[in-house]
């Protein structure tokens, strides 16, 4: 025997339960200062206790708002865009707005197919982490319309608009330094290569270069993590023992690289120099504290939701590119 579908609470069944009409359910339901205080409270409770999930449809469709914003992130384990989603929230909770997450696990084809469904739910905006997209994905954000900011990266010509920093220039300044130190065997771990990724490798190459000394490369077709970095060195070791310095993708592969110098016996700075990106509160309470590029990544995600939302409100004139810039701090592992 089949079990009987549940049923979705109507406003039928709350104006049943409190013995008035639908239309003045409806009608609190606009507005509770509509009705009475009495009705209103009799509403609200009789809303609670059977837990009536108002149906925004109609709404979407007379006034074309959602208040809903899709943001997607390429993995939901990357730390990076936890201080992001903080500060998108920010701004979008107190604007009313609810935001839809997506994660497309760095995959071009897999984004495609979540922009598709997000767009499909009639979200207003999007605020996308990846500055590259399939041609589909541009056709589909075309036609829908809705105002689109990517963020973390400034170096790409973005579709709308874009919110982040420089990733190549912050590698860059962070290999000068390496090298104004004394390093001179430095080598440059990168995980599965998305496109910021890439940017800040071309950034340690042009630092190398500049400086006539030889490229280090290392990189992993996996996904970023701290396993990945503990991994890694012992493959770089046995290629290049001579090694003085990493400078990491992020800061996971760049504790992974820590701990393994820990468990080997390598000291840090004074054997191998270690750096990584953005800050995390993970490296920068560890001892030694890592170098790292500190970003600003909560001001990115409060900035593109503001930029955002000002333009889903009717605001045609902005910015294509705001660089909020970063800071290169030495910790005690360089």
């Amino acid at each position: 025997m089949s079990k009987n579908k549940a049923k979705r609470t109507t406003l039928q069944d709350i104006a049943d339960v409190v013995g008035m009409t639908k239309m003045t359910v409806s009608r609190y339901m606009k507005d509770p200062n509509l009705v009475k205080a009495s009705s209103r409270i009799q509403i609200e409770s009789a809303i609670s206790k059977l837990g009536y999930i108002p149906n925004r449809a109609p709404n979407i469709l007379s006034k074309g708002k959602s208040h809903a914003i899709g943001v997607l992130f390429p993995s939901i384990s990357n730390h990076v865009f936890d201080e992001v989603l903080r500060g998108i929230e920010s701004v979008t909770e107190p604007a009313g707005y609810q935001i839809m997450i997506a994660h497309y696990s760095y995959s071009k084809e897999l984004e495609e197919r979540r922009i598709g469904s997000l767009l499909g739910y009639h979200v207003d905006g999007l605020i996308l982490s990846e500055s590259v997209h399939t041609e589909n994905t541009l056709r589909m954000i075309s036609s829908s319309g809705v105002p689109v900011t990517e963020i973390m990266d400034t170096c790409t010509p973005p579709i709308q608009q874009a919110v982040g920093f420089d990733n190549m220039q912050a590698t860059q300044k962070m290999t000068e330094k390496l090298i104004r130190k004394g390093y001179k065997n430095i080598a440059y771990i990168g995980a599965k290569g998305d496109v910021r990724d890439v940017l800040r490798q071309k950034g340690y190459e042009a630092a190398i270069a500049q400086y006539a000394l030889k490229s280090l490369v290392f990189r992993s077709p996996e996904v970023s993590s701290i396993r990945l970095g503990s991994e890694i060195l012992d493959r770089i070791l046995s290629v290049q023992p001579k090694v003085d310095a990493a400078i990491c993708t992020n800061d996971d592969v760049a504790m992974g690289v820590l701990l393994s110098c820990k468990k080997k016996g390598i000291l840090v700075p004074d054997e191998l120099a270690v750096s990584g990106m953005h800050g995390h509160d993970m490296g920068q309470l560890y001892s030694p504290k890592l170098a790292s590029v500190i970003t600003p990544r909560f001001k990115i995600g409060q900035v593109a939701a503001q930029q955002l939302l000002s333009r889903i409100n009717g605001v045609d004139v902005i910015d294509a590119c705001i660089d909020l810039g970063f800071e290169i701090s030495d910790g005690e592992s360089i």
